[in-house]
């Protein structure tokens, strides 16, 4: 759905990013070491590459701001992304965007119960001239690979992508071939069809950093919609980035600094998600059959030095940690049935979790 829309400013991320958030601005600089508050200007100069890149996606895909913006937290913390959404919401287009945005590759492959792993990773071919074996590579060696449907593929595709996702390689044969520095998953699922599918891993689900689900587009969105992709040629995107401009942002992003009581408090978190009664929401208990993993923890505070760096800080702060925290939990909790049977979702677990844990 290709339409215009405005861009985001400096410390504007978009609403649903900044849920329950509560500390002052004024109150930051108490999480900053003195070498991070030395350098702010150079964060916030750094940082201004990678907001246009929002100026861009925002001229292809309106709304879905929390779309567009976790896929640029994803792309700077080197963590791949779950997108779940009804068919036709710019999943596609927006990722096929980004990768314009950063001069970068992309390939889309459409995940079927009938697609082989060499369909998606490469095989071996007999060359009967020379008596050897070549390797032929897959669409997976590309800097974002956007696996469409990615729950209809059968087990052994799905256990070539966990190696791929977290290893960032792939084995083909007897080969081991190293994925390109920058790589990226996008996967996309549909939540209402159920037919056909493989319901995804845990262990596939944990190396996701990111769970968005994409809901319909505002009124008003949906008309800027039809008026563009009715009335002739749809804008497109320009690169602004370079691949080697995102893994140097992923360095900067790396040295964000991260106060002590801020890795304690995503501990907190955690530990809520496990043994909710020792955080005093014991009436959780018989609603969580399985909490987050060490994973979570790691991805919370990578995901929140990223949303840091987005505002220009360089040094984390609460806020960072609950904007992203929906997201980066939601599938990692295992409700149980009886949770099911009382319509508390993860998602309402989580931000109940959220919401009472005490913020530093």
């Amino acid at each position: 759905m290709a339409v215009a829309a405005g861009t985001i400013r400096p410390g504007a991320l978009s609403p649903a990013s900044r849920i329950m958030t509560h500390t002052a601005p004024a109150d930051l600089s108490r999480f900053a070491a003195g070498s991070a508050l030395s350098r702010a200007d150079e964060f916030a100069t750094e940082s201004q590459g990678v907001r246009r890149m929002f100026e861009e996606l925002g001229r292809v895909v309106v709304g879905q701001r929390l779309l567009l913006e976790r896929m640029v937290l994803g792309l700077l913390a080197d963590g791949h992304i779950l997108l779940e959404g009804l068919p036709g919401l710019a999943k596609t287009l927006a990722v096929k965007t980004l990768a314009t945005t950063i001069e970068g590759d992309c390939r889309r492959v459409q995940f079927t119960p009938d697609l082989l792993p060499g369909d998606l990773i490469g095989t071996q071919i007999y060359n009967q001239r020379s008596g050897e074996f070549t390797v032929q590579r897959g669409p997976i060696f590309t800097n974002i690979l956007l696996a469409d449907e990615i729950n209809r593929a059968p087990a052994k595709v799905q256990s070539a992508l966990l190696e791929a996702m977290q290893e960032r390689q792939v084995t083909i044969g007897n080969e081991t071939q190293s994925l390109p520095d920058l790589f990226l998953v996008l996967a996309t699922q549909n939540p209402i069809e159920q037919e056909g599918t493989y319901p995804l891993p845990e262990a596939q689900v944990d190396r996701f950093m990111f769970k968005v689900v994409v809901t319909y587009p505002q009124r008003s969105d949906e008309r800027a919609i039809l008026d563009l992709m009715t009335g002739g040629e749809p804008p497109s995107a320009k690169a602004v980035l370079h691949p080697q401009d995102v893994l140097r942002a992923r360095r900067i992003v790396d040295s964000v600094y991260v106060d002590d009581r801020i890795k304690e408090y995503v501990l907190d978190l955690i530990t809520a998600t496990r043994t909710p009664a020792e955080s005093g929401l014991g009436q959780l208990t018989p609603l969580i059959g399985y909490g987050a993993s060490p994973r979570a923890g790691i991805y919370l505070v990578k995901a929140a030095k990223a949303h840091a760096f987005l505002e220009g800080r360089a040094y984390v702060a609460p806020d960072d940690v609950k904007a992203v925290g929906l997201d980066v939990l939601r599938h990692r909790l295992v409700p149980t049935y009886r949770a099911d049977a009382e319509g508390m979702t993860a998602d309402r677990i989580v931000e109940r979790i959220l919401a009472h844990v005490p913020t530093p």
